[in-house]
């Protein structure tokens, strides 16, 4: 596999907590590829090191060993300030509790991405309109969070997602506040990015939304098993 076909890759990741004979390894030698325009799910059962493996993933922690490569950037050793333009530049966040900010407008909180780029992208209102238009929301740009059902909510999350243009999409469990029906709108919306060429990582813990990624990682025990 060559760098430029790697969006993301994991080299013999471990990650540590705690210290002497309290110290526990979370992540075992985690070796982890993702390749331009695929859909990833990564699954396990709680306690198995998916929410550890997603912070590194995200660029909210570093690994304790081994190297991190993002769209071809070594990523695991960089200071926090340099993370955290990363993760706003590159890495488009979809959570399972949405984490939208409950006083900004729907438009507002698209173009939160925006917030900290000095200086603005030329158009960023018209880019963030037409996202949420893309997502079936063009008509509730002026509404707050507390006035949309859980789908809606979690299609501002998608659009917000996309507002920087991410190299990667990490969705955490994002159908995991929804009923059926609608978690089954939110995989289609997911379904669509993917045919358009977006890289996506999905981590979650159910395999009939795993089923949906076209390729599945399993992670037990801090341990990468057999891959779908």
């Amino acid at each position: 596999m060559s760098e430029t076909e790697s969006v993301l890759e994991l080299r013999a990741v471990t990650k540590c907590f705690g210290e002497g004979d309290a110290r526990i390894e979370v992540l075992k030698g985690l070796d982890v590829h993702v390749t331009r325009g695929e859909f990833v799910a990564i699954m396990g059962p709680s306690g198995s090191g998916k929410s550890t493996l997603l912070n590194i993933i995200g660029c909210l922690d570093h690994p304790t060993t081994g190297a991190y490569f993002l769209d071809g950037e070594d990523v695991g050793k960089l200071s926090d300030n340099r993370l955290s333009t990363i993760r706003n530049e590159r890495i488009g966040f979809v959570f399972q509790s949405f984490n939208l900010v409950s006083q900004l407008t729907v438009l507002e909180n698209v173009e939160v991405p925006f917030v900290y780029r000095r200086p603005h992208p030329s158009g960023v209102r018209e880019r963030c309109r037409a996202l949420l238009d893309s997502v079936g929301l063009g008509h509730r740009l002026k509404h707050l969070p507390s006035q949309l059902s859980g789908g809606e909510r979690q299609r501002v999350a998608i659009a917000r997602a996309l507002a920087n243009d991410p190299v990667l999409i990490l969705a955490d469990e994002p159908t995991g506040n929804l009923d059926t029906e609608t978690g089954e709108d939110v995989l289609r919306l997911l379904e669509g990015l993917h045919a358009e060429g977006r890289t996506i990582v999905m981590i979650t813990h159910d395999a009939d939304v795993a089923a949906r990624a076209n390729r599945c990682i399993h992670i037990q025990d801090g341990r990468i098993g057999e891959a779908a």
